[in-house]
C-alpha cells in the first residue's frame, strides 16, 4: 500500500492554547468571577473556582504533557486583574509568577504566545463602565506596558485581544458575557475602544521590543446557506459573515468600523497587525424562515452542544476561514481550533479533517506559521461552566485528576513528525481514512510534495 504524507512547513509551530481565567483558579478580582456568583448566569450552575489549579503550580505537569506530546509552542494569557488588582497598583509577585510560567514553557521547548485580554476585565474596570468607557483604552495600554516590560525578554509573539468579535457580540448584543449591556450605542463605543486599545498596545509593544510580532485572535464562523439554491439564504450568509467575521479584520486593515448600520473612521488603528490570528470552531447553516424572520437575522454562532458537533463535521470550513485570513496579506497563526467532545470520537475526526485543510492552504504557499489546538486541558468554559470538554486531557474539577484522551496521542504523532499521514489517520480515526486519503489518490499526494 502506498502511504500518503502531508508535510507542513519547516519551523511550523505546533501547540495548544489556554486562557488565564479558565485554567488558573482563584481569579476573584475580575468581572467574570462576579458574574459567576449571579444565579442563572452559568448554564450548569458551576463556578471557575480552582479551575485547573495552574496558579498553584499544576501548569508544570500540564506543560510536561504538552512537551512529551511533541508540541513546540503554547498560547496562554495573563490576567489583567492579577497584574493590576486596583487602579495603578501593580502586583510584582503576580508578574514574577507569570515569568516563571513562561520560563517553564520555554524550558520544556514550548515557544510562548501571550495574550493580554481573554474576555476578562478587572472588577474596577467593569465598575468604570468597561470597554464602553473611553478611558479604558489608556488603562489597557498602561497594563500592557507594565506586563510587557516584565516579560518581553521571554516573549516575541503577542496577542492583544482574544476574539473581540465574540466578546463584543456576547457582552453587548447577546448578553451571555458581562456586562450584558444590550445597548446599540454602547456596542458601537465598545467596538471602537477595543480597536483603539489594540492599536495603543501594538505601538507600545513595538516601542518596547522592535522585533515584537503582534496581532489579534479573530474568530471566524463559517456562514453557509442551508440551501445553496436559496438566494435569500445566500444573501443572509454573506451578510452575517461580513458582520461577524469581517468587523475587526477590516477595521484594522482600512480604519473603517462598520457596525449596526454605522460607519466610523478610525485611522490610527490601520495596519496594526504583524500577523493574522485565526480561531475557527464551526460552520453555521444559515436559514431563512418566514415564520421567524427575527431569528434569521440575529442568530450567531451555534451554542447548543449538539450543534457544535454537527456543524464541526462539515467539510471545508477551516480552508474557507484561511482563505478569508490570507486576503489580509499577513502571516497566519491558527490561534484556536477544537471541538467540544467528551467522547473524543469527533475530536479525532475534526483534527484530521481540519489539518488536511490547513495543509492544503500551506501547500498553496499561504503564509501559515503555526497551529494551536484548543485546548490542552478541559477547563471552565465561560457561560457553559464545566459542561464543555475541549481538552486533549480531561480534567475532573473536583479531584483535579487528568485523563489522557486518545486524540492526545494522535496530535502527538502529528506534532513530532510535522505531518499528517494516512497511517496516522488509519490508526487514530479509521472511520474517515478512506475519505481523507482515497487509495487511488495517495500517489498523487506523495508526488505533489517536496
Amino acid at each position: 500500500m502506498i502511504a500518503a504524507k502531508l508535510n507542513f512547513p519547516k519551523g511550523f509551530l505546533w501547540g495548544t492554547a489556554t486562557s488565564a481565567h479558565q485554567v488558573e483558579g482563584g481569579n476573584t478580582n475580575n468581572d467574570w468571577w462576579l458574574w459567576e456568583q449571579q444565579p442563572g448566569r452559568i448554564s450548569d450552575a458551576t463556578r471557575s473556582g480552582n479551575a485547573c489549579e495552574w496558579w498553584d503550580g499544576r501548569w508544570k505537569e500540564d506543560f510536561d504533557r504538552a512537551s512529551s506530546g511533541g508540541q513546540n509552542a503554547h498560547r496562554l494569557s495573563i490576567e489583567w486583574s492579577r497584574v493590576e488588582p486596583t487602579p495603578g497598583v501593580w502586583d510584582g509577585e503576580a508578574l514574577i509568577q507569570y515569568r516563571e510560567i513562561i520560563k517553564g514553557a520555554i524550558k520544556r521547548g514550548l515557544t510562548p504566545m501571550v495574550t493580554f485580554h481573554h474576555f476578562t476585565n478587572p472588577a474596577w474596570i467593569a465598575e468604570l463602565g468597561g470597554w464602553a468607557n473611553n478611558e479604558t483604552v489608556a488603562y489597557f495600554e498602561r497594563y500592557v506596558r507594565k506586563a510587557a516590560s516584565s516579560l518581553n525578554d521571554l516573549v516575541n509573539h503577542w496577542v492583544t485581544f482574544n476574539e473581540p468579535n465574540t466578546y463584543l457580540y456576547n457582552a453587548y448584543i447577546r448578553g451571555t458575557f458581562p456586562p450584558a449591556n444590550l445597548d446599540t450605542l454602547q456596542a458601537i463605543q465598545a467596538a471602537q475602544n477595543l480597536a483603539l486599545g489594540h492599536a495603543a498596545a501594538y505601538h507600545t509593544l513595538h516601542e518596547l521590543q522592535a522585533e515584537a510580532s503582534v496581532g489579534i485572535a479573530h474568530t471566524y464562523s463559517d456562514m453557509q446557506p442551508a440551501h445553496p439554491a436559496n438566494p435569500i439564504e445566500r444573501r443572509l450568509a454573506k451578510m452575517r459573515g461580513n458582520r461577524f467575521n469581517g468587523l475587526f479584520p477590516r477595521l484594522l486593515h482600512d480604519g473603517q468600523l462598520r457596525l449596526l448600520g454605522k460607519r466610523i473612521t478610525l485611522r490610527k488603528v490601520m495596519d496594526t497587525q504583524d500577523f493574522f490570528g485565526l480561531s475557527y470552531f464551526s460552520t453555521e447553516n444559515v436559514t431563512f424562515d418566514l415564520r421567524n424572520v427575527k431569528e434569521s437575522f440575529s442568530k450567531g454562532i451555534p451554542e447548543d452542544p449538539q450543534a457544535w458537533i454537527v456543524e464541526q463535521d462539515k467539510p471545508g470550513g477551516i480552508f474557507r476561514a484561511l482563505d478569508f485570513a490570507r486576503s489580509f496579506k499577513l502571516p497566519i497563526f491558527i490561534t484556536a481550533n477544537g471541538v467540544d467532545d467528551a467522547s473524543d470520537e469527533l475530536r479525532r475526526v475534526a483534527l484530521a479533517k481540519n489539518l488536511q485543510g490547513v495543509w492544503k492552504a500551506a501547500s498553496f504557499n499561504w503564509k501559515l506559521q503555526g497551529y494551536f489546538h484548543w485546548s490542552l486541558v478541559d477547563h471552565f468554559s465561560w457561560q457553559h461552566g464545566w459542561a464543555k470538554h475541549f481538552g486533549l486531557w480531561a480534567v475532573d474539577p473536583e479531584t483535579q485528576a487528568r485523563t489522557k484522551r486518545p486524540s492526545a496521542d494522535f496530535y502527538a504523532d502529528i506534532c513530532r513528525s510535522n505531518s499528517l499521514t494516512s497511517e496516522m489517520v488509519a490508526l487514530h480515526s479509521p472511520t474517515i481514512s478512506d475519505a481523507l486519503f482515497p487509495a487511488d489518490q495517495r500517489r498523487e499526494f506523495v508526488d505533489g510534495l517536496s
